[in-house]
């Protein structure tokens, strides 16, 4: 039998149910009345109790947010942002480096994180009252707001700058060096958000050993907010915090599924209101289609038809983000020579680990450490006298000065399958074999290296919109992917693209000698571009 049949089936008995008792009361003696009523008023107000959102005022604190104006926060969570843990994201920008090339955008992870967890909580609220059937707890709420608020706890210095390159990087120089790497596989910033979040916990129970059994909240549902920041896998069901029914609220705050969720819905606004680019994406307008519908045997919040236009706005949003902000040329190139002053000043990259270095990847393996790492790693790397943070210091010092490597060109690869060695290769050769136009310029391809930018719309090269589900006014509680014909006819038809970029990274030279190694080096990168390399 169908889910929605069941439940249909199920709200049937349960109405019979209730009409049964209420004959029965009525048929009961006068004295009977008021004992039968109050064990029915007890039992009534401890299922409002579990299943009503609603909570005292009083309990609430406001904060002011200029994305979402008013918010209330459950003091469970005020507990947890006024822990040490959570206020170090504070001094972690939201976009790193991007704040070197668009002087609006100093937010940061903090901001966002009460942002997440005030979206998560008004879009469980909004599925609570639209649909009762789902019974959605008050445990529920305050899980899926906890995740929102601790998805982030995870990032480090300049945000992804820290997973995304000085991680992978410091792994593949541990490999070379032979020296021990116990930096795991993939590592990621979800895996420190759990990791910290586990810490926060921790500390609340020494102050408190009762303060999650208070509010109602037991092991299985501190498992459930880790399943939430991590994301649910979309194959077999393997989560142990809430049965495969409640699937649907796995897709709130990392949706694994199509990509839709309040993260997502969060730092758009944030960010776009920050660097001064408009956001025609409208979460407030998708808030209020939002519905949960069975598709293929699983409960997936689903969106009104009518709203796949507003989706792929929040998909191409996300291109224009990523082209203009976020894989912005300079920000680029800033946020490698972050990296680079990183892995430069890292202990754990040496033998014997020099004391007058810094712990930087090895700070990942404990909550401790890892909460000392912030971006204020900057300031300490400029004010260290060690000789060891030489080099380190006069990265960052280029970047203080805008000594930056220059941009040559950007390409826009049109053939799939080409390797950044291969790139490389090609460049290097067509770099040897030019002859400048001026006798005084001699080009070097290790002066002039190859960046290659992933874009797209969340999906990779798929059209994000096939993994949404929507639902019609006519059939609520039926949905199914869109229809091409629904669509409109000015969609793109490819959802992803690679551009190949070049810098002149000698920064050392005179502004005279670097003007022309730069011309020259243009001229070389558009008859590169003219070549057969499948760059236009």
């Amino acid at each position: 039998m169908p889910r929605s049949e069941q439940t249909r089936k199920t709200l049937s008995d349960h109405r019979k149910s209730l009409q049964d008792l209420k004959k029965s009361y009525e048929a009961s003696e006068e004295a009977e009345k008021q004992q039968l009523w109050e064990i029915i008023k007890d039992e009534l107000q401890e299922i409002l109790k579990k299943y009503s959102l609603d909570f005292s005022k009083e309990q609430m604190k406001i904060y002011n947010d200029p994305i979402h104006g008013h918010i209330e926060l459950h003091p469970l969570l005020v507990k947890i942002t006024d822990t040490p843990q959570f206020q170090r994201l504070r001094h972690i920008k939201q976009l790193g480096g991007t704040y070197l090339v668009y002087p609006g955008a100093s937010h940061n992870r903090f901001e966002h994180s009460l942002g997440v967890a005030y979206l998560a909580g008004r879009l469980v609220k909004i599925l609570h009252d639209n649909q009762p059937e789902l019974k959605i707890t008050k445990q529920d709420f305050l899980c899926v707001q906890i995740a929102g608020l601790c998805h982030d706890l995870g990032h480090g210095p300049f945000s992804h700058v820290f997973d995304c390159l000085v991680i992978p990087e410091a792994k593949k120089i541990k490999h070379s060096r032979g020296l021990p790497d116990d930096i795991p596989e993939k590592w990621k910033h979800e895996q420190m958000s759990i990791q910290m979040f586990d810490d926060i916990v921790k500390s609340l129970k020494a102050e408190n050993e009762d303060v999650l059994k208070e509010y109602g909240l037991y092991d299985k549902d501190i498992t459930f907010i880790k399943e939430l920041i991590e994301g649910a896998k979309t194959s077999e069901w393997t989560n142990q915090g809430r049965d495969e029914e409640k699937s649907f609220l796995y897709e709130i705050v990392a949706n694994k599924q199509n990509g839709i969720d309040v993260d997502k819905w969060d730092y758009f606004a944030r960010d776009c209101h920050h660097l001064g680019i408009r956001n025609s994406f409208d979460h407030q307008r998708l808030l209020k289609f939002a519905r949960v519908c069975e598709v293929n045997g699983r409960n997936h919040i689903c969106f009104r038809d009518k709203e796949a236009d507003n989706v792929y706005d929040m998909f191409r949003t996300r291109y224009t983000l990523h082209r203009q902000a976020y894989q912005h040329k300079i920000c680029n190139i800033i946020e490698d020579m972050f990296s680079e002053a990183l892995l430069r000043s890292d202990r754990d990259l040496h033998e014997g680990k020099p004391e007058d270095m810094l712990k930087i990847s090895e700070a990942i393996k404990t909550a401790e450490e890892y909460s000392k790492l912030t971006d204020e790693i900057f300031e300490q790397i400029m004010s260290s006298t060690s000789d060891k943070l030489k080099e380190s210091r006069e990265i960052l010092n280029k970047i203080i000065r805008r000594k930056l490597p220059k941009f040559v060109g950007e390409a826009r690869l049109t053939e799939k399958n080409i390797s950044k060695e291969e790139l490389t290769e090609t460049w290097k050769a067509a770099v040897e074999k030019y002859k400048p136009s001026d006798p005084t310029v001699s080009l070097n391809a290790d002066d002039l290296p190859v960046y290659v930018v992933d874009l797209d719309h969340g999906m990779k090269d798929k059209n994000p919109i096939e993994n949404v589900y929507f639902y019609s006014k006519r059939k609520p509680n039926e949905a199914s992917a869109i229809k091409d014909y629904q669509l409109s006819s000015f969609l793109p038809k490819r959802f992803n693209e690679e551009l190949v970029r070049v810098y002149y990274k000698n920064t050392d030279v005179n502004k005279e000698e670097q003007k022309k190694m730069v011309e020259e080096a243009e001229k070389c990168f558009q008859i590169w571009c003219g070549s057969n390399f499948g760059l236009q």
